[in-house]
């Protein structure tokens, strides 16, 4: 059995977990698309940059709304399932590139989206280039699906699992990302707006969900066996009706880099 690897690149701490990730990480509820469109100005001619777009999650959103979407994705893995997932949609681009350096054209896009991506940005060269490529006037939205941690039992006793077994949770979880830093990078307050939404799994969806995740150890690694042991433990003490729960509030910060906007 291996150690504990050592710290990856974010760009390819998912390559191995691709397969997971699409069938078992959730999407993104449609309400966010009314809220882009009475806060944010959102209409089906915004061409849209889906940065850190994975294997299209947030994108298939835009996508339904006839938008034009370029999905900037630096993983190949993952890059290349969301283009076989997408690539029945004209208006998609798949481009190879990051959150840094998008190679996309000055004051090319009305938007710009981060799904479950933005923690992983260096926050001061991606506000510049964001700023490089986005329209006059144009927004940035940021969203995650942020999963409660104290909901109900089942939640509580997972997240004490992840802490105990994940290789660097503390250090990669996207919850370091609050109101303040959001604040720091636009340089105020922007929109922020959260809607519920939930998963259910039978077991093998469960260890599929948490093999999803950058932070678990995968197999032949330290603690990977002990883990999933955990985890069947886990399921069978909380599980009904032979399922179990996920709940999220979907959070989105949605604000423009040249000025400030009435909150």
């Amino acid at each position: 059995m291996s150690s504990t690897p050592a710290k990856q690149e974010p760009t390819k701490r998912f390559s191995s977990r691709v397969d997971n990730y699409v069938r078992f990480r959730p999407g993104y509820p449609p309400e966010i698309l009314a809220f882009l469109k009475t806060d944010c100005g959102l209409t089906a001619t915004s061409v849209v940059a889906d940065v850190g777009s994975g294997t299209g999650k947030l994108t298939e959103l835009f996508l339904a709304n006839g938008n034009r979407v370029f999905g900037v994705e630096p993983n190949r893995e993952m890059r290349e399932a969301g283009e076989r997932i997408l690539k029945g949609s004209a208006n998609f681009t798949s481009v190879n590139a990051t959150a840094e350096e998008t190679t996309l054209p000055n004051g090319s896009v009305d938007f710009i989206t981060a799904g479950q991506a933005f923690h992983w940005f260096d926050r001061k060269r991606c506000r510049a280039e964001f700023a490089r490529i986005l329209k006059p006037g144009g927004w940035v939205a940021l969203v995650w699906n942020d999963r409660k941690t104290d909901a109900a039992p089942f939640l509580v006793e997972y997240e004490k699992l992840l802490q105990t077994y994940a290789t660097d949770y503390s250090k990669v979880d996207h919850k370091q990302i609050d109101d303040a830093v959001v604040k720091e990078f636009f340089r105020y307050a922007p929109v922020k707006k959260s809607f519920p939404s939930l998963q259910e799994f039978d077991y093998e969806g469960l260890k599929g969900r948490l093999l999803s995740s950058s932070y678990a150890p995968e197999a032949g690694q330290r603690g990977h066996n002990e883990m999933l042991r955990d985890l069947e433990k886990l399921f069978e003490a909380r599980q009904q009706n032979g399922r179990v729960q996920f709940v999220y509030d979907t959070v989105v910060y949605c604000g423009k880099l040249d000025e400030p906007i009435n909150a």
